[in-house]
């Protein structure tokens, strides 16, 4: 529906909301509709004086002309534009005939009682918006930028990378960057949903949008302000709207022929029985086709199911899931196939260095020490978990490293050639000798002679078996699709009960094995694919439905994913999908509600049994009903297991 005040909010998935402030109360409302209240103050006058009917005229014509002055106008407008079909036109032709028959208070009140709807909804709806702009009012107000040996507070765009600022307590962190003094714990529920403070110490990532609870904290900025953690997540929640789910797009087309059926079956309406039946009156008849035109306005399905769909978008980002649209909630609430990534999805991808197996001839600490030169730059959890096993080093700076997606890195350095990675990679250099291990393996190879393998462990999450048995309950299958061996594959599934998993895959493999899985899958169901959406980006890319897991400050994970959850809780899936398909429910609802209610009192009004009180609530009273379900996923609260 388009709200007939001119600053008023759409809501169809981006928050554009009404210019109201964040403290606007019921009070306020009533202050800025002064013109709506006199109105109703002179219909009611009208209504008392049905035997003065020229003075009953004069009030009611001023009560119609003060409540619905915006309308006549966008009539007036549209009607010069050559596309006059939609809601004004119809309220003000239905008042004008009214007005014709006589029925002046009743003219009166449909505009009324129109506008004060109107108004409810555009408080609701801007309601609903603030509400998101209050969670994701990420943009902090100031960054105190270290000039020489003092503080000055300067716009957060104009710090640059590499810049040292200062936050206080109580204070949001402006820019991402990386903790270089002292120690807090900072509030990231903006960002994540969570409402436990996380701790930050020198060394710790902190993010524009997180609030720094306790403590001084110096961080050395890393990003400019536009790059920033809570620049993207605004940036992604307010382009929601340019992808409207399957739903959306019905009403819209649906509005868009509904109207003008309507204006001709009011006008068949008013004048075949007249014509055909001899004891018709076109009187009679006419008020029953205006009536019809007041029940008829589609203003609950075009507003409530957008409505709907950004409010179930809200209550995601409540819980730190970022939905990118319409299109993808509902693709979330449908769900076939979930196929995962394992390390650091499904596991903790906290490796540790169970063993070192070194190549005749070899000692474990040259394995380690090779190791640990060609991952030195990566913050890769196996290229950790070795750093944290292995010798100290230093970087060598003029080294050249390469990463080969799915296979590991190739390190450069004056005369040497160090290979850290899987088979297919020391392979692919022509290295011999290779021995061959179980679970999860990184092969040494330096300038072309095998060094030895190192073994790693890793573990599922916390949690992560009884959200998986919580999954299983919303969607038909579960997959493993990993780039770890086949062994290490297999014994992750065994441990959380997932019968199909595949190891050993490239990222090509990953998108053949998902497009297999899509091929399985019946007509127009929804595969999906959680994993971290920087190495998985090829097979996130081909999924019906990409989920980023754990993407809290990773760029890629934000622009490529559809739905971003901002931590690697697995449970957050689970949270997800219920979300998805509350408001799936909720639309629906109001659907079917909308129409029986519209359908049955235009069947009364065509029999001469309800008349325009009837309509009103038809009309308006249906669209408040439904506008007031639509926000209910907003406010959605996860299911206690």
């Amino acid at each position: 529906m388009t709200h007939t005040h001119q600053h008023s909010c759409s809501c169809h998935g981006a928050c554009h909301a009404p210019a109201l402030p964040q403290n606007y109360t019921l009070k306020h409302l009533l202050y800025d509709n002064r013109p709506l209240l006199v109105a109703a103050v002179l219909f009611v006058l009208s209504f008392l004086l049905n035997a003065y009917k020229p003075l009953q005229f004069i009030l009611s014509l001023a009560a119609w002309l003060l409540a619905g002055k915006e309308v006549l106008l966008h009539s007036i407008k549209n009607i010069a534009k050559g596309s006059f079909l939609d809601e004004n036109f119809l309220m003000t032709l239905a008042t004008l005939g009214a007005f014709a028959l006589g029925q002046y208070p009743e003219a009166a009140a449909v505009m009324i009682f129109f506008q004060a709807g109107e108004t409810f909804q555009e408080y609701a709806a801007g309601n609903s918006c603030r509400s998101i702009k209050a969670l994701l009012a990420l943009r902090p107000p100031f960054a105190r930028l270290q000039q020489g040996s003092s503080w000055h507070k300067t716009e957060p765009e104009q710090v640059q990378p590499g810049a040292v600022i200062a936050v206080y307590p109580g204070e949001k962190i402006p820019l991402d960057g990386t903790v270089i003094k002292g120690e807090a714990f900072a509030d990231t529920s903006a960002l994540t949903g969570e409402s436990l403070p996380r701790p930050l110490g020198p060394g710790s990532q902190a993010l524009a949008g997180f609030v720094c609870k306790d403590g001084e904290l110096i961080i050395r900025v890393e990003k400019t302000y536009k790059n920033s953690a809570s620049a993207k997540i605004l940036e992604l929640v307010e382009s929601s709207s340019s992808k409207k789910a399957q739903t959306e797009k019905f009403i819209s087309r649906f509005a868009r022929w509904y109207t003008p059926v309507v204006v001709a079956a009011a006008v068949l309406t008013a004048l075949v029985p007249p014509l055909v039946l001899a004891d018709a009156s076109f009187k009679e008849w006419i008020y029953r086709a205006l009536v019809f035109l007041v029940i008829s306005c589609p203003c609950a399905l075009v507003l409530s199911v957008p409505l709907g769909f950004f409010g179930g978008i809200g209550g995601a980002a409540k819980n730190g899931i970022l939905i990118k649209g319409g299109t993808y909630l509902e693709r979330l609430a449908n769900i076939y196939t979930l196929a995962f990534d394992k390390t650091g999805t499904l596991t903790q991808g906290v490796f540790e260095v169970r063993r070192v197996a070194p190549a005749p001839g070899i000692t474990s600490q040259e394995v380690l020490l090779a190791a640990v030169q060609a991952e030195a730059r990566s913050n890769h959890p196996i290229a950790k978990a070795i750093a944290a096993a292995g010798p100290q080093t230093s970087i060598n700076e003029g080294a050249r490293l390469t990463e080969h997606a799915g296979e590991g890195v190739e390190f450069r350095a004056g005369d040497t050639l160090i290979l850290a990675g899987n088979e297919h990679l020391l392979k692919r250099f022509d290295v011999t000798g290779i021995e061959a291990g179980n679970g999860t393996c990184v092969y040494i190879a330096q300038n072309g002679r095998y060094l030895g393998r190192i073994e790693l462990g890793d573990t599922p999450k916390p949690g992560a078996q009884k959200a998986l048995q919580e999954l299983k309950k919303c969607v038909k299958q579960t997959v493993i699709l990993s780039g770890d061996t086949p062994e290490a594959v297999q014994k992750t599934a065994q441990e959380l009960a997932i019968s199909q998993a595949y190891g050993g895959l490239l990222p090509e493999g990953k998108v053949h094995q998902l497009e297999a899985l899509m091929a399985a899958a019946p007509k127009g169901a929804v595969t999906a694919f959680a994993g971290d959406g920087i190495n998985d980006a090829p097979v996130l890319a081909r999924a019906d439905l990409a989920l980023a897991m754990g993407a809290l400050g990773s760029d890629a994970a934000v622009e490529t994913a559809d739905v971003v959850l901002m931590t690697d809780e697995l449970n957050k899936i689970v949270l997800a999908v219920q979300i998805a398909r509350k408001t799936l429910t909720v639309v629906k609802q109001n659907i079917v509600f909308a129409l029986t209610v519209k359908v049955g009192i235009l069947a009364l009004g065509a029999c001469g049994l309800a008349n325009m009180w009837a309509a009103v609530f038809a009309d308006v009273g249906v669209c408040i009903l439904a506008v007031l379900n639509a926000l209910r996923p907003l406010y959605f609260k996860p299911k206690s297991h």
